[in-house]
């Protein structure tokens, strides 16, 4: 059985090493490339590898945030993450036994990750742990989001935090508000909120999620409920829930 299998990398000399070192392998069968994080996710999407080389640093994305960009709908690869951190850097990784490869890539070293891919997709268990191991790593403290992957019809788009006016729920979906566009994103709100919070977002209630630099007005009324008026054309208007009513006055110091 062959694996279908991507390389993600946006350095040429070590791609092109990794796709020769590649060939020596029948069973690898090479089914996309791409230099970078947007190509990366959208080719993965569409051909629905079942083994992933993915460069940890990129441009547009690095390794990790494609990871959390894919589609829920799509069975996440097999990923083997490759890097040219230093030794030191690497324990991380081998604590929570995380496939990867060091530039400049070894032959022997590529073997085992050959052979380790092929038991991990050929056994059920230890694909399951496989997967845990990743989702705990991408869960680890994530940092502050400096790009956001969005979505609209069939393309992905990279914005700037600052762009977005508010996320909302939409009938299950997490969409986000520009000056005069909306898009979906594949991001809970409660992980956008912690990503998010320090540049500035609030979350106004259950269902949505506010950039408080692209807020405009705030009104009041007597019983003390706020309405966030957005700065884009339409003059989009945000409730703000009670309960976050206080944690308003604590983040807008005079309300």
């Amino acid at each position: 059985m062959q694996i279908r299998s991507f390389l993600a990398d946006d350095e040429q000399a070590a791609h092109l090493r990794l796709r020769r070192l590649l060939e020596a392998y029948p069973k690898i069968q090479i089914v996309g490339e791409a230099a970078n994080g947007i190509e990366a996710v959208e080719a993965i999407e569409r051909l629905h590898p079942q083994l992933l080389f993915l460069d940890i640093q990129m441009p547009g994305l690095n390794g990790f945030e494609v990871l959390r960009a894919l589609s829920k709908d799509i069975a996440r690869p097999l990923t083997i993450f490759v890097t040219g951190f230093h030794e030191h850097a690497l324990e991380a990784f081998r604590a929570r036994a995380i496939a990867y490869l060091l530039k400049p890539i070894e032959e022997e070293h590529l073997r085992e990750m050959v052979e380790r891919a092929g038991h991990l997709l050929g056994s059920i268990s230890s694909r399951e742990e496989e997967d845990r191991n990743v989702n705990r790593l991408l869960g680890d403290d994530p940092p502050p989001m400096e790009q956001i992957v969005a979505r609209k019809a069939n393309r992905v788009f990279l914005l700037d935090p600052t762009e977005a006016l508010f996320f909302y729920m939409d009938a299950g979906i997490v969409r986000v508000r520009v000056e005069n566009d909306t898009y979906w994103v594949n991001y809970q709100l409660g992980e956008l909120n912690q990503a998010l919070e320090s540049r500035g977002f609030f979350r106004a209630r259950r269902s949505s999620l506010v950039n408080l630099k692209r807020v405009k007005e705030i009104r009041s009324d007597p019983r003390g409920s706020f309405v966030l008026v957005m700065c884009d054309a339409k003059h989009t208007e945000v409730e703000v829930s009670d309960r976050q009513g206080r944690a308003l006055r604590t983040r807008i110091p005079g309300l």
